[in-house]
């Protein structure tokens, strides 16, 4: 790629780092600082540059909606990092953010005009045309995608670039793709790593190294990196144009504008905190007609601007300025703590891993430190690096592991901070009323990932858990359910909760449905009712409304389920739906709410499923029979929950029967069928045997029999310790196995690796013990049995008559002698005879 020249003072480490002596105390008007958006570096260069300065307004690369909004910067309650967010009015999923952090040059320049009563304005393009523009790219993209894909269908060659102006600069194919300026400097100056480059030349420069704050650098010094920098890339501008960026021709001629403006409103004495690539465009000679041409008919929509809270982890993301960083702690430290940077690292370091129960000493900071100073030496840097203090860290205090590492980078790199914006921020009704609920709740949104365990029987933990629920239904994912720990009930409940940047977006859009969370939700849960055309998204959405108690909706969607459970034929939606109604029942116990509606729309769906499941079951594919056995066992556990229906509990088992000795049903769906009706007892273990047996026989397909043994062991909790504690049927399966033929065994080998595989490493290894006993060979031959001590299918009366003793103590009956002398059954736990 060809590079143009730069100014050599920004190519090499040690020429930035030396005082600008050249450089005249003089300044050009109006004063243009040049930055790095979210650079640290950039950040104290402004902030030197404006005590050197002292400007009589300050303008900054912004949407100049936010200017109203600008005095909340200055509000204690002010947290960086935080976002202005922009959103159409009309439809508040199209949305922009413009993020700030404490080491942002624009948040400093905010921050030094209003601590010295500066006036203070953003002179971007204004948001309502950004928000409009971008819907515009994106329409012209996708239809640009389309016709490319016409033309690679047709044979057709793309057009190649236009000619005109950029042709006669010779501009190079790098121009083809979005230009990063930092990269093309870095490459130029002999680096390639364009992070490494700017840590080396900007980042590093502390007090003292010329930059204003030090030394005798004096006004030159303050002033002197904007002006390399302004130099650089005036030669990009040069060479590469727009950078492969048209829209930013639009925007500086706003910015001219604006300049323009604040020219004649304070005259020359204005400083203009913006992104570098914008420097050379402010100063280009032009007309405001010209300006004004190209502002001319842009298309434009309503958006409503705000302060929301920004995470450290976003700021590593491209989006906003379009300057995204990698690591937004480790700038945060180098902000902060300008003063021995790379020691204060180690120390936090140091803390994170010892809160981890790591052993790390005073010693392993100071060995990580110069450690660091050496690796910087020998890779010719003017100081360590996040590169060098990463490597020192593995080395000295996580014993070259990468995994304490990963924790390093998660919380001290990237960072899991979370701003804050003060009461006072503008925002839309339903997110003050949910600011109100987390406030009330003590449930404070935050950036690192927590787990949150609910008691539902407290009243302070349900209404946590109907919060989360209600906004799930809104769409705002700040929390997600997470396994539960420790008890099955349904009074408990775990969450996981994250609070991302773009949920206030979605609490944006939201906001159509109502001014509260409750209203909102009611709202919505009432019109995907009505709108809804499949009856499992209806039992789906009664489920929540019982979770998230919406009491005014449950009767709208108690009507829309009970219309499309009417009209719905198909049994399988039918199966699919129930065990969704089912836990319904369950919520409603422990949430107090009345189901008796919901009830009997479970059982009238119940009833339908018995009558046409067996038909349903005959003759289906491969495929078919393996959804049609999970509905099945969704089917058999929501009958068990119904309240008060022993006789649909009866006429399932019924079906259950007709459907294990049905051979048009697949061997898997016959297979489950037993196996339900052994594990509730309703059939007898001889007679499992003996379907196990009929299944399993000489005339049976190997592949159908398999099947069998799929449904019946496999997939299941408990399947493995069935054939472990039941040797008769791990005989049947092992006897059949054997006799498999050879050519039918690759077959049935991989429905036989998917049934076993599932099982726990400890059930395979003992039922590989048993069969390497033979149990089918130990039957033939007469053997004795059980082969295994316990395990047999009769009850082994003087192992269990070895714990009546044990029983009777912990059940308060007496005590009695180990020899079976007899029980005293007057006495109490615990209390001597």
């Amino acid at each position: 790629m060809t590079v143009p020249a730069a100014p050599e003072a920004l190519l090499a480490p040690e020429a930035v780092a030396a005082p600008a002596a050249a450089v005249p105390p003089s300044r050009p008007a109006p004063l243009l600082l040049g930055v790095r958006h979210h650079g640290p570096g950039s950040a104290r260069a402004v902030l030197a540059a404006l005590d050197a300065a002292r400007p009589r307004a300050v303008l900054i690369e912004g949407p100049p909606e936010g200017d109203a909004l600008l005095p909340l910067a200055a509000d204690p309650a002010m947290c960086p990092p935080v976002a202005l967010l922009a959103h159409v009015v009309d439809d508040p999923g199209r949305a922009a953010f413009w993020p700030f952090a404490e080491f942002s040059p624009e948040w400093v320049a905010i921050r030094w005009a209003q601590q010295h009563e500066v006036p203070v304005r953003f002179i971007d393009l204004p948001a309502a045309h950004s928000l409009a523009t971008a819907v515009e790219e994106a329409e012209g993209k996708a239809t640009e995608e389309k016709r490319t894909e016409r033309a690679e269908g047709s044979g057709a060659e793309e057009d190649g670039p236009p000619e005109g102006e950029g042709a006669e600069r010779a501009a190079p194919p790098a121009v083809a793709v979005r230009l990063d300026p930092i990269a093309v400097l870095a490459e130029t100056a002999g680096y390639d790593d364009a992070e490494r480059w700017w840590e080396d030349v900007v980042e590093h420069r502390g007090p003292g190294n010329g930059n204003g704050t030090g030394g005798g650098g004096g006004c030159g010094g303050a002033f002197a990196p904007f002006a390399a920098l302004a130099e650089a890339m005036g030669a990009l501008r040069e060479t590469y144009g727009d950078g492969g960026f048209p829209r930013d021709l639009v925007r500086e001629a706003h910015m001219r504008l604006q300049l323009q403006s604040a020219r004649k409103e304070f005259g020359d004495e204005v400083a203009v905190v913006c992104g570098a690539w914008h420097v050379p465009a402010l100063t280009v000679k032009t007309t405001l007609s010209a300006d004004r041409a190209l502002l001319k008919g842009l298309p434009r929509v309503r958006a409503e601007m705000t302060w929301v809270p920004w995470t450290q982890r976003r700021l590593a993301r491209h989006s906003g300025y379009g300057a995204g960083i990698d690591s937004p702690g480790w700038y945060g430290h180098l902000f902060g703590a300008a003063d021995r940077p790379v020691e204060r690292w180690m120390t936090k370091v140091a803390r994170l891993l010892r809160d981890e129960d790591r052993m790390v000493s005073s010693a392993h900071v100071i060995e990580a430190v110069r450690l660091a100073g050496t690796l910087a030496a020998m890779r010719g840097r003017p100081l360590p690096g996040l590169t060098e203090t990463t490597d020192a860290i593995r080395a000295v205090m996580c014993d070259g592991s990468d995994v304490p590492l990963a924790l390093v980078r998660e919380k001290l790199v990237v960072g899991d901070v979370l701003g804050e914006v003060p009461d006072t921020a503008p925002a839309v009704p339903l997110q003050r009323d949910l600011t109100r609920a987390q406030r009330t709740l003590r449930l404070k949104p935050e950036a690192l990932e927590k787990e949150l365990d609910l008691d539902l029987r407290k009243e302070t933990d349900a209404a946590r858990s109907r919060l989360l629920h209600r906004l799930r239904l809104l769409g705002v994912g700040w929390g997600e359910r997470a396994a539960g720990r420790g008890s099955l009930g349904t009074f408990r409940e775990s969450w996981r909760l994250r609070w991302e940047p773009e949920l206030s977006v979605r609490v944006a859009e939201a906001g159509v449905w109502g001014t509260t969370v409750l209203s909102a939700t009611t709202a919505k849960a009432a019109a995907g009712a009505v709108s809804a055309t499949a009856l499992t998204a209806v039992t789906a959405l009664a489920e929540e409304c019982l979770l998230a108690g919406l009491p005014d909706a449950l009767p709208v969607v108690m009507r829309a389920l009970a219309d499309r459970a009417a009209l719905d034929t198909d049994v399988g939606h039918l199966a699919q739906a129930l065990p969704a109604l089912a836990r319904s029942l369950r919520y409603g116990d422990v949430r107090s709410t009345d189901t008796a509606a919901l009830a009997e729309v479970a059982a009238g769906l119940a009833e339908r499923i018995c009558v046409g499941l067996p038909a349903a079951c005959t003759g289906l594919d491969a495929d078919g029979a393996t959804e049609m056995r999970a509905r099945l066992d969704g089917v058999h556990g929501a009958v068990a929950l119904l309240p008060g229906t022993g006789g649909l509990r009866d006429r399932w088992a019924e079906v259950l029967h007709r459907l294990a000795r049905q051979d048009t049903v697949a061997g898997v769906i016959r297979g489950r069928a037993v196996r339900l009706l052994l594990d509730d007892g309703r059939l007898a273990q001889e007679e499992a045997a003996l379907l196990m047996g009929l299944a399993l026989s000489a005339g049976a397909l190997p592949a159908d029999a398999a099947a069998w043994i799929e449904g019946f062991v496999g997939g299941a909790s408990g399947g493995g310790m069935l054939l472990v504690h039941d040797e008769r049927l791990l005989g049947l399966i092992d006897g059949w196995l054997a006799g498999v033929p050879a050519d039918a065994f690759t077959g049935v080998l991989p429905l036989l690796r998917r049934t076993f595989s599932s099982y726990e490493p400890g059930v395979r290894r003992t039922l590989g013990e048993l069969a390497g006993r033979g149990p089918a060979g130990a039957r033939q031959a007469g053997g004795p049995e059980p082969l295994a001590p316990g395990f047999g299918a009769g009850l082994d009366e003087e192992r269990a008559d070895a714990v009546l003793p044990v029983l009777r103590l912990l059940l308060g009956g007496g005590t009695c002698s180990p020899d079976g002398g007899g029980c005293d059954n007057n006495g109490q736990v615990g209390v001597g005879g």
